[in-house]
């Protein structure tokens, strides 16, 4: 990954890492607000950054923190648009030409509640439209919100993960000392059950479409 990243570039981002934060919560935020989200995802752009962290050319805390901020901001303003909406928001522009997505992540929300907001951000076709739904619905705001930033936080290590773990390559695993590594194992257990939440989702909706 250093190889890839030139030194021109990388003593500029270096000299520049305040950018870092401030464009990895925009691309966070972008990710979670409705419309955006569905039209310009910024899921790659965040791996890579994970590489840069991975490969020391940007300090990890301030990154994290911006997407976790970013992401709990994007959903938040969904939810309120949502709520201001109301159920009939779906007929308006520029929403009515999303109808197909919006009807999906209210199946969902209104399958799962509580746990579509919280899965949501992790489940592609969902994650730019639950928020609003659940404004839409009407859902408690302390409840969305819990569920927002707790998943916010868990969201931001996991999506700039892989990118951090192909910088350092499978070589330095080992000398990576007990913190780190327990970091790793927790990020990896909590990948595996998002991935087991969402195929059981999945197979339950299919289920639910059989009866």
């Amino acid at each position: 990954m250093r190889a890839v990243v030139h030194r021109p570039k990388r003593l500029f981002i270096e000299n520049h890492q305040a950018w870092a934060g401030l464009v990895v919560g925009l691309l966070a935020f972008g990710e979670s607000l409705v419309l955006v989200g569905i039209l310009l995802p910024g899921t790659t752009v965040l791996i890579i950054v994970g590489g840069l962290v991975g490969a020391g050319v940007v300090q990890p805390l301030p990154v994290l923190l911006a997407a976790m901020i970013g992401a709990a901001l994007g959903d938040t303003i969904s939810y309120f648009l949502g709520k201001w909406l109301g159920r009939g928001g779906v007929h308006k522009w520029p929403l009515n030409h999303y109808r197909r997505e919006i009807a999906r992540a209210r199946l969902f929300f209104h399958r799962y509640g509580f746990a579509a907001v919280f899965v949501g951000r992790f489940f592609g076709p969902v994650r730019a439209t639950v928020p609003l739904v659940a404004g839409m619905m009407g859902m408690n705001r302390r409840r969305f919100q819990i569920a927002n930033i707790l998943s916010a936080i868990i969201w931001a290590p996991v999506v700039l993960s892989p990118g951090w773990l192909v910088a350092k390559g499978a070589d330095s695993l080992p000398e990576l000392d007990a913190t780190s590594l327990f970091g790793l194992a927790v990020i990896a257990a909590i990948v595996a059950a998002i991935i087991v939440a969402v195929i059981v989702i999945r197979l339950r909706g299919r289920r639910d479409a059989r009866t």
